[in-house]
C-alpha cells in the first residue's frame, strides 16, 4: 500500500530530533557523528520496500557526489514481521553495495521514527548545520518519478539534489513539491 509523508511532528525550521542507533559497520551512531557536515539527509527506509529500491542508487549516487552532505538511512520496520528488514539483511545489502550511504542504521524501537514523524518509506529529511544544530529545510519527495517503476521527468533525485545544492551554497531551499509516496512503515504490534 502506497503512503505520503506527511509529518506533523517536524517543522521547517525545526531541530532535528537525537539518535543513538546501531549502524551496519558495527557502530553506534548519534546524531552528533553528523556535525562534520553542513547538511544532514535523513532517510527513513528498509530493504523490501519497492519505493526505496528504486532510489536506492540515487540516495547512493548523493553520498557520493557531495562531500559536505552526510545520507543516512534509517530503518524502523518490525523485522519479525518482515524479515528482509532484519539487522543482519541490512548488513549484507550494504556489504553488496547495494546500499552504499554515509551510515545505515537499525531503529528497532523505532522511537526515532516516531520522533520525526515519519511515514513511509522512503521518507527523506533534509537538514542544514545551523552551527552545530541540524534544522529542518526540507522534507519531501526525491523527485517526481511517485511509482517505483517510474521514470523522473528529469535526472533521478532532481529534486532533493536542488534542495541540497540550494543548502550547501548557504540559499533556502524552495519547498518541497510534493511527498514522499512509499510503503507505510511497519510498525510494532
Amino acid at each position: 500500500m502506497a503512503l505520503e509523508s506527511a509529518s506533523d511532528e517536524l517543522d521547517v525550521g525545526d531541530p532535528a530530533p537525537a539518535f543513538e542507533l546501531p549502524g551496519v559497520d558495527g557502530d553506534q551512531h548519534s546524531l552528533d557523528d553528523f556535525g562534520g557536515y553542513d547538511a544532514l539527509l535523513v532517510v527513513f527506509m528498509c530493504n523490501h520496500c519497492p519505493y526505496v529500491q528504486a532510489k536506492f542508487e540515487t540516495m547512493n549516487r548523493l553520498a557520493d557526489d557531495y562531500d559536505d552532505l552526510a545520507v543516512v538511512g534509517i530503518n524502523p520496520n518490525d523485522a519479525d514481521e518482515y524479515p528482509e528488514d532484519s539487522f543482519e539483511t541490512m548488513v549484507e545489502y550494504a556489504d553488496r553495495g547495494d546500499i552504499d550511504i554515509t551510515a545505515y542504521l537499525r531503529d528497532e524501537p523505532q522511537s526515532t521514527a516516531e520522533a520525526y514523524g515519519a511515514v513511509c518509506t522512503p521518507d527523506p529529511f533534509l537538514f542544514h548545520n545551523d552551527g552545530g544544530a541540524f534544522r529542518l529545510v526540507y522534507h519531501g519527495r526525491f523527485d517526481d518519478a511517485l511509482a517505483p517503476d517510474d521514470e523522473p521527468s528529469e535526472a533521478p533525485g532532481f529534486e532533493m539534489r536542488a534542495a541540497i545544492e540550494a543548502v550547501l551554497n548557504g540559499a533556502e531551499p524552495e519547498p518541497a513539491p510534493g511527498p514522499s509516496r512509499g510503503c507505510s512503515i511497519k510498525w510494532l504490534e
